[in-house]
């Protein structure tokens, strides 16, 4: 199966020169590049959120493959679903998944399913690929879809499983392997709640505990949506020997806006 690109021409730009250029404006060509297990990065359009990706991107050493953990928005398809087979378009060309360790992580996990509607119309794994592309033409990856729920101790539960399974799955193959959680912070709130709310979450990211981000975030109410991928994040990362985060780049929208009265967040971590 071929997957069309579901936001190109929305969330960023639908030409190949257009996006080329676009992703040209975002990224940081004189950073010192550096080995990760795992990434945080947003996924909102790319003239709000493109800059603090990019600051990523342009920082890390790239791999074979990356398994890219985005939340559900859309509700369409299961609940924690991995497509395990195919390939993505989007105007920079065509991306083949992993099939290989998508099996591999497959077979490890009691949670995730195999099945593609939950992937067709979501744009927090697809808006991740430009940037990959942009910076090496020769990588795999592995969609996996994680729908929102309250961030209980069930909710955990399951995240750090599918974290270990994604973990084991990596352990028996010899790739380089990046994880991404897509995620951004606080939505629509004044500039100083988003701050205080978004840096009280990252400080939890940055020691890599899943369980204190759930607990920060279900005490302040944070509307982050993508803690579900981020604690799985977390979890695979520290199974494949991660010690600490560090903070590459935050913003708000408002910084691009000028609009602070209703911001969204934007993080940008890598974890070594």
């Amino acid at each position: 199966m071929i997957r069309d690109p579901a936001v190109a021409g929305s969330f960023y730009p639908g030409s190949e020169k257009s996006l080329s250029s676009m992703i040209e404006k975002c990224i940081e060509k004189e950073k010192e590049k550096v080995d990760v297990k795992g990434i945080v990065v947003p996924h909102a359009g790319y003239a709000y959120s493109g800059k603090a990706a990019g600051a990523v991107y342009s920082k890390i050493n790239f791999p074979d493959t990356f398994v890219i953990l985005g939340p559900n928005h859309t509700g369409m398809g299961s609940a924690f679903s991995m497509m395990p087979d195919g390939v993505w378009s989007t105007p920079l060309g065509r991306v083949n998944i992993d099939s290989i360790l998508a099996e591999k992580i497959f077979v490890n996990s009691k949670y995730l399913e195999e099945e593609i509607l939950a992937h067709v119309s979501e744009h927090s794994v697809e808006v991740q690929l430009p940037f990959m592309q942009y910076f090496s033409g020769n990588f795999q990856f592995v969609p996996v879809t994680i729908r929102h729920y309250i961030a209980d101790e069930n909710y955990l539960k399951i995240c750090t499983s599918i974290g270990k399974s994604i973990a084991k799955g990596i352990k028996m193959l010899k790739e380089k392997v990046v994880i991404v959680a897509s995620s951004d912070f606080s939505h629509y709130e004044p500039q100083e709640v988003a701050n205080k709310n978004d840096n009280f979450a990252i400080e939890a990211i940055l020691k890599l505990d899943e369980k204190e981000l759930f607990k920060r975030v279900r005490e302040r109410d944070i509307s982050m949506c993508g803690y579900g991928p981020v604690a799985i994040m977390i979890s695979a990362c520290k199974e494949l020997g991660a010690t600490k985060g560090e903070l590459v780049k935050y913003m708000t929208s408002g910084d691009v806006t000028g609009d602070y009265g209703a911001v969204v967040g934007y993080g940008g971590i890598i974890v070594k």
